[in-house]
């Protein structure tokens, strides 16, 4: 018997069972490592199947595993692919993608409680470790941040939509008033009533200019600028506004506001020393920490989405990045025309591609 295993594993190309090389192999196996996969495959005697080395399958017993360079030694040793991790199927970065796709799928489609990283584990197939490590080096965040962003922006939609915001507390899974309105505030950035109101009980400030690139429509509370838009129709763009604070109470320019509208028309003109103007943001607590990194962005200076992904923490989330970058509601103040694509591209721009090329090309000058 042991004459047979060792000339299995000589025809395999790898070590005899025992050796240092081997001893390293059937660590990265214990680990479900996915690094490994590729670099051997491993087969478990007494169920006649042969794996990948991460491979979510109960550990077998070491004196059970056999080791094989290839899908092919394996199956000359007598031994079938695994139909779970699929040895012979899609390469191992396409398998992963498909599979944190599909728990991202079910996470979107979840009841309103973050599902448990063991449960995601097991739709994935994978043990709770090597899921979390995968999903966290693809998405930037960790399965549980990102369902909790999902959570948050479901919970946005039912706070807008529902006749009251009781009845968004309920519809979102929440047991009592009092956790809602907490997670909401954390979620929002603001409470929920705010969120829905759309401006309740606020004065909203509106004045309108011309730049060598278009009608720029700012819009102002009492704490500082909460809108700012580009566009050929003042007057369109004012309806817009009229629609995204319903509840606010509209009015004409002020002295402050006349000011800050000239500083921003600077700005747009490549003046960089244009004076300060404050700020009224609103929006998720994810959304804010991307427009706070935009902030410090310097004038001139292109950043991809990934690049600043990274910045924030969240290597891989580019995607997610890109949704908050598109929602910035205050064009220029918060410089999201300086993100670009990873290949220096000009991707989409909510105030047109032109307007954001002649910002990029006037900051550099």
């Amino acid at each position: 018997m042991m004459h047979m295993q060792s000339a299995t594993l000589a025809a395999s190309g790898l070590a005899a069972s025992g050796s240092a090389a081997d001893d390293e192999r059937y660590e990265a196996l214990r680990r479900r490592d996915p690094r490994a996969d590729g670099t051997f495959y491993y087969a478990v005697a007494t169920t006649g199947v042969y794996c990948r080395p991460s491979c979510a399958a109960r550990l077998a017993n070491r004196r059970n595993v056999r080791l094989f360079a290839s899908p092919a030694a394996a199956e000359a040793a007598g031994f079938r692919a695994c139909k779970r991790c699929r040895p012979l199927g899609q390469d191992d970065r396409e398998r992963m993608d498909a599979t944190i796709a599909r728990v991202c799928a079910h996470i979107d489609d979840a009841s309103p409680e973050v599902p448990t990283l063991a449960a995601l584990a097991e739709i994935a197939g994978l043990s709770p470790y090597h899921f979390h490590r995968a999903f966290t080096r693809k998405l930037g965040l960790s399965p549980r941040r990102y369902a909790a962003a999902r959570r948050a922006e479901r919970l946005g939609r039912r706070v807008r939509e529902a006749p009251r915001v009781t009845d968004a507390a309920y519809d979102s899974g929440f047991g009592s008033s009092s956790r809602f309105y907490e997670e909401a505030g954390r979620a929002l950035g603001m409470t929920p009533t705010a969120f829905r109101t759309g401006g309740a009980g606020e004065r909203i400030r509106v004045a309108a200019a011309e730049s060598s690139l278009g009608a720029l429509v700012v819009a102002a509370t009492e704490r500082g600028v909460c809108a700012v838009r580009f566009g050929d129709d003042p007057a369109a763009i004012g309806v817009a506004l009229r629609a995204e604070f319903p509840g606010a109470a509209f009015t004409d320019s002020d002295p402050d506001l006349d000011a800050w509208i000239q500083a921003l028309v600077a700005r747009v003109e490549g003046d960089l020393a244009s004076p300060h103007v404050p700020l009224d943001l609103r929006g998720t607590a994810f959304q804010r920490r991307v427009w706070d990194a935009l902030a410090t962005i310097p004038g001139g200076e292109r950043v991809s989405y990934a690049e600043l992904a990274r910045r924030i923490g969240m290597p891989g989330g580019a995607r997610a990045v890109a949704r908050a970058v598109g929602a910035n509601p205050v064009a220029v103040v918060v410089p999201c025309h300086r993100v670009v694509g990873s290949d220096g591209g000009m991707r989409g721009y909510r105030w047109g591609v032109e307007r954001k090329r002649a910002l990029l090309a006037r900051e550099r000058q």
